[in-house]
């Protein structure tokens, strides 16, 4: 298995400050890794569909409404699924000494744990800094714990040159503009919406 996250939202947990209300993690995955790399032909094929660009990065909230229709579209017939987590930063609701980003890696591997014990996991080399940081001291350190690995390889790549991890990312983008009921979130959702396996908004 293949699975690949990426983040929508800043970690920042001051919204009057400037920071985003909602944080929202995705994590889509393929069991098939032909499939996963028809996914990624069909994304290169799209960015020449476009015009655009070899180093053209599909990025949710950097791209027109256009091209996110016509990329949610071209992704559509791939068989991936997604988990995705989306938390309501509010640091009351943060009890003990729990991170912020810490305890948004911990939910979310509770839940798709057991779907990632044979999967290299690909993580975004130029996401949040400190997300990322916790989310690999989370995955070895629970391996160290209890003898068990949750996936098979971490690996950090740049998301412009992996078009799966741009997928992540507008999967996380589609989410968290869902969660935040921004104009067109329904629009965006309807093409990804029968790949989710249940969503975890918190609290």
């Amino acid at each position: 298995m293949l699975a690949f996250v990426d983040e929508s939202g800043d970690a920042g947990l001051r919204p009057e400050k400037g920071a985003s209300l909602y944080f929202t993690v995705a994590l889509v995955t393929f069991v098939d890794h032909r499939e996963a790399e028809a996914c990624d032909r069909r994304i290169a094929a799209l960015r020449s569909e476009l015009r655009k660009p070899d180093g053209f990065e599909f990025h949710f909230h950097r791209n027109s409404h256009g091209v996110r229709m016509r990329f949610l579209e071209a992704v559509a017939p791939f068989g991936f699924a997604y988990h995705a987590l989306t938390v309501s930063k509010d640091a009351r609701l943060l009890g003990g000494n729990e991170t912020f980003q810490g305890y948004t890696c911990r939910r979310l591997f509770e839940t798709a744990g057991p779907h990632l014990a044979d999967a290299i996991v690909v993580l975004d080399d130029c996401g949040e800094g400190s997300f990322l940081r916790e989310l690999k001291r989370y995955l070895r350190d629970r391996a160290a714990a209890d003898g068990q690995r949750l996936a098979r390889a971490i690996r950090m790549e740049r998301s412009r040159s992996n078009n799966l991890l741009q997928l992540a990312d507008y999967v996380a983008g589609v989410v968290n503009r869902t969660a935040c009921r921004k104009r067109g979130a329904g629009e965006y959702l309807a093409w990804i919406a029968s790949r989710e396996i249940p969503r975890q908004v918190w609290p």
